[in-house]
């Protein structure tokens, strides 16, 4: 890939979704939230004297990734400003009232005078990068500068751009990295491969932040009183073929058992899906006053999946009929939760890790899965997979502590 064909490709990203952005609410507020950004960022760091740190996200999941770096962070600095940019709206929408950053902001298509201006302005002594989300301007504009740049939590496959014949452009954004934290030993011999040599494992922060999270677990007295002498099926993170599925495995399990549903996405036209496919068994968290006697309660706002998965029995994790893969089974499994999910996962090394170790099933037919939880009925069964699925996250983390020592010579 050459320069010329990246900044046309990022062109045309840009249009495409200037075009959606009269259809599609998601590609309004990429939009919408980018007009003007320079400008705003430029009024609200120009009293700002403390030296900062910059944090980059693709979107929610990879701020949740980012988070328990920038949770010590800050801790350790508290003479720092913090800024945290997001790509995507799922991300931004979530957190743009985060108290743990100083400024939280979407970040400007990569451009060479995007990334220019943005780089005066925030001015970050040092930059994270989360997992995967790399731009070449802005890259290119840090390396030169000599600001110093961390990769944390990434993971490499070969089917990547950095490992084929036209990967030149992408190669050149890793060498513009000051170091790279990767989450397994593979990720770290392709890097090297290609000359890549400013590389540690140090695992996944993911681990560290689920740990972390259930030690400050609040109740949720909705979701207490529905799952109150029931066993509970909670489903994370759904879209529609999960909501399909768990409607027919709903039907084949005994009257004992519940479903706690967290779709993906909460806008209107999904929840009257939902409530479409479960009909009379069903009632919405925001209602007035929830039937918390239905089977199926569906949990029509953000921000609360972490802590509603200690009050089920079984995890549903979303996902995994879909090309993207299956979401986040750190957050269920964290609690000493037996997991499920779909078909798609393999790109995601910690699901197959949990299959591994006893924790998890996986599964495309709703009998396969009720034939399971019905094993599971079995107490010993049930708490061997438990005590598996809880075991494997402790075990793993750590991440967070590797970065902080190799960070204490950088800020």
């Amino acid at each position: 890939m050459s320069i010329a064909l990246y900044r046309l490709l990022i062109s045309m990203y840009g249009a495409i979704l200037y075009i959606a952005s009269f259809f599609k609410p998601k590609a309004k507020l990429f939009i919408s939230g980018r007009k003007g950004l320079l400008q705003r960022m430029r009024q609200l760091l120009a009293q700002e004297q403390r030296p900062r740190i910059w944090m980059h996200c693709a979107s929610l999941g990879e701020f949740e990734q980012g988070r328990p770096v920038l949770e010590k962070l800050r801790q350790q600095y508290p003479h720092y400003a913090f800024v945290i940019t997001f790509f995507s709206p799922s991300g931004y929408e979530v957190r743009k009232n985060y108290d743990g950053a100083d400024y939280v902001f979407y970040m400007p298509l990569d451009s060479p005078s995007n990334a220019r201006d943005f780089i005066d302005i925030v001015q970050p002594r040092l930059c994270i990068f989360v997992k995967y989300e790399l731009w070449y301007y802005y890259l290119s504009q840090l390396a030169t500068r000599n600001i110093h740049i961390i990769l944390i939590s990434a993971i490499f496959r070969k089917d990547q751009l950095f490992f084929s014949w036209y990967g030149h452009l992408p190669r050149r954004m890793l060498q513009c990295i000051s170091h790279i934290f990767v989450q397994n030993a593979e990720s770290e011999k392709m890097l090297q491969e290609i000359g890549i040599t400013n590389v540690s494992i140090s695992g996944d922060t993911r681990f560290d932040r689920v740990i972390e999270a259930v030690s400050h677990k609040e109740d949720l007295p909705i979701a207490q009183l529905f799952c109150k002498k029931y066993k509970v099926i909670v489903a994370g993170s759904t879209w529609a073929e999960d909501e399909v599925f768990l409607h027919k495995a709903l039907q084949l399990l005994p009257g004992d058992w519940k479903l706690l549903l967290v779709p993906h996405e909460v806008h209107a036209a999904h929840i009257r899906d939902i409530e479409k496919l479960f009909a009379n068994d069903i009632t919405c968290w925001s209602d007035n006053q929830p039937d918390l006697n239905k089977r199926v309660l569906v949990v029509d706002r953000v921000g609360l999946l972490l802590q509603l998965y200690k009050y089920g029995r079984i995890a549903w994790v979303g996902g995994g009929f879909g090309k993207e893969g299956v979401h986040n089974v750190l957050e269920a499994a964290v609690y000493g939760m037996p997991c499920a999910y779909g078909p798609v996962w393999h790109q995601f090394i910690e699901a197959q890790q949990l299959i591994d170790a006893k924790g998890a099933i996986t599964t495309s037919h709703p009998e396969v899965f009720v034939k399971q939880l019905l094993q599971w009925d079995d107490e010993e069964t049930y708490t061997h997979a438990a005590h598996a699925a809880k075991a494997y996250v402790i075990q793993n983390g750590g991440a967070t502590d590797l970065i902080l020592q190799y960070l204490q010579g950088q800020v």
